[in-house]
């Protein structure tokens, strides 16, 4: 199955995320804040999909993956951003940035898996699920 990256700063928010999608099958490494979500991904081979929260100390959930896109590995990663935020402008911002999925917390588990699973299906597809938002 998928392996994925979430990163947030609420450690709650990390484990209810964890149990979630690896209930649902997902390998599932999870980040402490922007600086230590970005040391993740750089050490490892790749992620399927990585899903940060916005606001933490440091370095914020855009700038981090806007810092991950740096790396070649992770041009065609597909990012999703996981938020209490929901202004136009963040959400303009996360579009340019690469953000595909962009889920306003709190959210309903079933929703989240079935987002992130649309967006593997349509990834196979050659192309990501259209911006949206839970």
């Amino acid at each position: 199955m998928a392996k994925i990256l979430i990163v947030d700063d609420s450690e709650s928010i990390r484990v209810e995320l964890k149990d979630i999608l690896e209930s649902a099958g997902f390998t599932v490494f999870a980040g402490v804040d922007g600086n230590n979500g970005f040391q993740i991904a750089e050490s490892q081979d790749y992620f399927d999909f990585i899903l940060s929260d916005y606001n933490m100390p440091g370095l914020d959930g855009l700038s981090m993956i806007q810092k991950i896109k740096t790396l070649p590995k992770y041009e065609t990663t597909p990012f999703g951003m996981l938020t209490t935020e929901s202004s136009k402008e963040l959400k303009d911002a996360g579009k340019q940035a690469g953000i595909v999925v962009w889920v306003v917390k709190p959210f309903e588990k079933d929703r989240l898996i079935t987002t992130i699973q649309k967006v593997f299906e349509k990834e196979v597809n050659g192309f990501f699920l259209a911006y949206t938002q839970l």
